[in-house]
């Protein structure tokens, strides 16, 4: 008797449970009645994986409101398999305060349960169990004759021919898992030390200092960063707040009515980046009225335009304007229509006139300033992304205040609904990148902008900060900041033009970003074989894949038929393993598609004879 057809997933974070419950829906259209096996290898448990695990400091914050977290399709998903509808964050709270739903799940997560609203910000390990309830939901579904297999290990290797049953050699196990297909969703890469950390972490190791390189802020050792001396920190996104909580209030200190209490524990926290300030404030209210039309500028014709166009793609030249377009619709559409008393003529008559003019063009400025009179009122992409762009301030103190009022003025406008256009502009960097992974790897700058902007930290985190900067806890540095070694005094040093001639120096340096998803540097033996085995990546060292079904691509230009790939590590890389409910979240239709075409060719297999190779 032949074996049943195999399937190798490895990752058991999000992405890998999201396949899962895509083969589950599809199973009874392609796969019915058909034994299966599905391997699910991951050292961490089924669900959350390693980023979403439980076993992490409760002080760690989903940067999501309950609210805007689902797992599960809708319509508004592009996907060819059946939605099957199931609750958001906080509508899953719900139902487990009425007892509809059983879940098993230490006292403190239960009692963050039963208080959750959907305007909260929900624990890590909160969502971890949500994660694993959907996991649990999920194989359940799956049509009898469908296994899961957890392996809770890691995968080493993947060898075999291209025509025939692949190999899986997992960590502590000589013999290896054979698989008709195998699907990678191993989520967020460990990396090599570049050469500018291992520099970093040489001259650390000549001077006795500490260098923490990227790295997932949960994982990384903090016990070296001493308390009360300076540490520069390089990076001011979400791995910034992760560190700046553990080592305040995760060292004891706490907050009362907007005024930090330091515990004496903590180091004292040098913070600076390219930007020099920290990602906007998640916007703190909802949403009332008619949505933006989106895709306007930047629909899936236009995006089969661009693939079509000959030449190679760039991104400042052929992208960036329709991104500049589609945001500004969304912004400008609904300042008119939702607060025309702040505009001087009919959107009508604006939207007619912005889209004959030239991007960039004076007749497109005066445009502007006549019809909305408030430079408030008016999107500025550039000001945006580079809010300290050509300033320069005299000293230090003067950066501390002009940041602090600065984090203040974003935080009041993102809890404004008067400024509900910059929740349009969400909506439009939603749709943006929605239409965009269909273009493979567009660079780091559209991802930067878009977490900077779209995917910032909760407002309460925001205003931590600012107490912490009143307590002399954190300090900002400025933009386009510098690192230096300076080998006579044993040092880093740390520089911004933002204070022309102001250093800081200090013995501990944290990068506070995750490691580049590139297949050129990473750590993982699993993907550093299949880069040596003639895998394609980009020259930003993602995995090529194919935008389709998700199938690895190789060198020569072919697709291999029996190795997939679903992650941030790959060029369909999308916004997030789950996301924001009715806003077509695009690893959703990656899983949906992928989940199809693997059934097609396992149900190909299971009506022929298997032979072994």
């Amino acid at each position: 008797m032949s074996p049943a057809p195999s399937l190798v997933v490895i990752g058991a974070g999000p992405r890998g449970t999201g396949l899962i419950e895509r083969i589950a829906a599809n199973a009874t259209e392609l796969y019915a009645g058909e034994p299966l096996d599905i391997h699910l290898v991951d050292p961490h448990p089924a669900g959350g994986g390693r980023i979403w695990r439980h076993d992490q400091s409760p002080l760690l914050w989903m940067n999501s409101m309950a609210e805007d977290v689902t797992v599960f399709t809708d319509e508004t998903v592009r996907q060819e398999g059946p939605v099957r509808p199931g609750p958001a964050l906080d509508a899953w709270a719900r139902e487990v305060r009425a007892g509809r739903i059983t879940i098993d799940a230490e006292p403190a997560v239960l009692a963050e349960i039963h208080a959750l609203s959907g305007q909260d910000f929900p624990t890590r390990r909160l969502q971890s169990t949500y994660l694993r309830w959907f996991y649990e939901e999920s194989a359940a579904a799956l049509p009898a004759g469908i296994t899961v297999h957890e392996h809770p290990t890691r995968a080493l290797r993947v060898t075999g021919p291209r025509d025939g049953r692949q190999r899986v050699w997992l960590e502590g196990r000589t013999e290896p898992l054979v698989a008709d297909l195998v699907v990678l969703t191993v989520g967020h890469l460990d990396a090599e030390l570049d050469d500018e950390q291992l520099e970093l972490s040489a001259f650390a190791l000549r001077h006795g200092l500490v260098h923490l390189p990227p790295d997932f802020t949960a994982d990384t050792d903090l016990g070296a960063l001493r308390p009360g001396e300076p540490v520069i920190v390089r990076g001011f996104g979400l791995a910034f707040v992760d560190l700046m909580a553990l080592l305040t209030e995760g060292r004891g200190g706490r907050y009362e009515n907007g005024v930090y209490h330091p515990s004496g524990r903590e180091p004292v926290l040098y913070v600076g980046s390219r930007r020099g300030v920290p990602y906007h404030s998640k916007i703190g209210y909802g949403w009332e009225g008619e949505r933006p039309p989106l895709p306007h500028h930047l629909g899936p014709e236009r995006i089969k335009e661009i693939l079509a166009a000959p030449g190679p793609l760039d991104f400042r030249r052929d992208i960036w304007p329709l991104i500049a377009r589609e945001l500004a619709h969304a912004h400008y559409h609904r300042l008119f229509t939702a607060h025309p008393e702040r505009t001087t003529t009919a959107w009508e008559d604006f939207q007619r006139e912005y889209e004959a003019a030239e991007p960039d063009s004076r007749e497109l400025a005066e445009l502007v300033a006549r019809s909305v009179p408030d430079p408030a009122d008016r999107l500025d992409l550039d000001v945006l992304d580079r809010p300290l762009e050509g300033v320069t301030l005299p000293d230090e103190e003067a950066l501390q205040e002009t940041l602090r009022d600065y984090i203040t003025a974003d935080l009041t406008r993102r809890h404004d609904p008067a400024y509900s256009p910059d929740l349009a502009v969400f909506f439009g960097l939603l749709s943006a990148y929605v239409q965009l992974v269909a273009l493979g790897d567009t660079g780091d700058s559209w991802h930067g902008f878009f977490s900077y902007l779209a995917s910032g930290p909760p407002g309460p985190r925001l205003e931590q900060l600012l107490a912490l900067s009143r307590a002399g806890v954190v300090r900002f540095l400025g933009a386009d900041m510098t690192v230096e070694n300076d080998e006579e005094q044993g040092v880093f040093r740390a520089a911004s033009p933002t204070v022309p001639g102001a250093r800081t120096e200090a013995r501990a340096l944290v990068e506070a970003r995750l490691p580049s998803p590139s297949l050129r540097h990473t750590s993982s033996p699993l993907l550093r074989g299949l880069y040596e085995d003639g895998a394609a990546v980009t020259g930003n060292g993602l995995l090529q894949v194919s935008p389709q079904d998700g199938r690895i691509q190789d060198r020569d230009g072919s697709t291999h038929p029996r190795r997939f790939a679903l992650g941030p590590f790959t060029t369909a890389r999308a916004s997030g393993a789950f996301t924001r409910p009715r806003t077509g979240g695009p690893a959703f239709g990656q899983n949906d598609a992928t989940a199809r075409t693997a059934l097609a060719f396992l149900r190909a297999l299971s009506d022929r004879p298997v032979l072994a190779n």
